[in-house]
């Protein structure tokens, strides 16, 4: 027999129809659970994104003891995101000894925190106090305040003597006058105090956007 000869029995013919709506079935089925699954996907990333924003934040930008900056920004006429700012320069928000010496989140110098004291009139002081984040908060807030007076006000100079120290600064100073221009921090001659400024105006800007509800609320 021919191959145009053979025939398809009554039976299988009729099962031809119902085998493509059943396949056509699925694909609906298929599709209309692939549109769920997205509905359902874009939900969970809507509810969850402010979760993982503030993660992210946290990750990148930390900040801890926010109550306190801002009693201290408050007391020492700071602004609170500046206050952050060195923190994170500083530590990150994770308060550690520094091979130098420097202790707590904002990484005072115990001589400096004992010069602080004596200048604040502080009776009951120890050095192990840095330890305690509202008391490093307090003495690195302080400083900031004395520094910042100490060059009448420019953030540049006050912050590279946090780093660099004062006498250090005072030259840098003295040099860029002689040219005839304030200090800037490109000029700045220690790389370390260089991308330490950078670092502090950098963060402060950021500070001042993410942080605003907890920093000035």
């Amino acid at each position: 027999m021919s191959p145009s000869a053979v025939s398809i029995p009554p039976r299988q013919r009729a099962r031809r129809p119902d085998s493509r709506r059943r396949r056509a079935a699925v694909r609906r089925r298929n599709r209309l659970f692939a549109v769920v699954l997205v509905g359902v996907a874009v939900v969970v990333v809507v509810l969850l994104m402010p979760l993982v924003q503030k993660t992210v934040n946290e990750f990148s930008l930390p900040l801890t003891n926010a109550d306190v900056i801002r009693q201290q920004a408050a007391e020492k006429h700071l602004d609170p995101a500046l206050i952050a700012a060195v923190i994170y320069a500083e530590t990150k928000f994770d308060p550690r000894s520094s091979a130098a010496g420097a202790e707590g989140l904002m990484q005072i110098m115990p001589a400096t925190a004992l010069y602080l004291a004596h200048r604040s009139g502080a009776t009951t002081f120890t050095t192990s106090d840095l330890g305690t984040p509202a008391v490093n908060i307090a003495y690195g807030s302080y400083y900031l305040r004395y520094l910042l007076n100490e060059y009448h006000g420019n953030l540049t100079d006050a912050l590279a003597a946090y780093n660099g120290g004062e006498s250090n600064v005072d030259r840098w100073i003295a040099e860029a006058r002689d040219q005839g221009h304030s200090l800037t921090v490109d000029e700045i001659p220690f790389p370390e105090t260089r991308a330490y400024v950078a670092r502090v105006l950098s963060a402060e800007g950021k500070y001042r956007h993410r942080y605003a509800a907890q920093l000035y609320g």
